[in-house]
């Protein structure tokens, strides 16, 4: 039976290794690396290099957008001052799974998702809305998940730690390094 394509959202190689690796039993997983949140560029370059070395050990296709971080800062300015987990985070998870759905329909995958459900900081039940939301749009199947559970953030810790990956200690935006 052949498997399902599907493109993979990577915010961090320490995400992605867990979760490609978990999905790989089950489609042709491809990651997509899109963060134009992720802030100062320094940041962005050591998690895209990670992101990279994942790819490389789990014989995973990457694929990386642009860093667009105007646009971002475009979206998400009149929310600078909500707290983390606030609707700031929600037009950030909409920025980058639209861009991730996008993608996959041009690419032709029969589905995206994305890693970020794995991080306690993360709201799964948003996460999956939009991701329906940009499959209907985009004409491609979401695969709805909630990574954390069943222990995936605890083992993801350890895989990371074991393949000596990067960990931030923030989401990735300016305002949430703030707090």
């Amino acid at each position: 039976m052949k498997k399902p394509k599907l493109l993979v959202h990577i915010c961090c190689a320490s995400d992605a290794l867990y979760v490609l690796d978990l999905l790989k039993e089950d489609y042709l997983a491809s990651g997509y690396f899109y963060n134009p949140n992720i802030h100062p560029f320094e940041e962005y370059d050591v998690r895209l290099k990670d992101t990279r070395k994942v790819a490389q050990t789990l014989s995973v296709k990457l694929f990386e957008g642009i860093y667009d971080d105007e646009r971002w800062f475009k979206l998400t300015q009149k929310f600078k001052d909500e707290p983390e987990k606030g609707r700031r985070c929600d037009v950030c998870y909409a920025m980058r799974l639209e861009k991730t759905a996008e993608k996959a329909s041009e690419l032709e995958f029969d589905m995206f998702t994305t890693v970020m459900s794995l991080s306690p900081w993360k709201k799964a039940d948003v996460l999956n809305r939009l991701g329906k939301m940009f499959a209907h749009r985009y004409k491609i199947n979401f695969l709805e998940a909630d990574f954390k559970k069943k222990d995936g953030f605890r083992k993801s810790v350890e895989l990371s730690k074991k393949h000596r990956l990067y960990r931030q200690n923030y989401c990735g935006c300016k305002y949430s390094m703030r707090d």
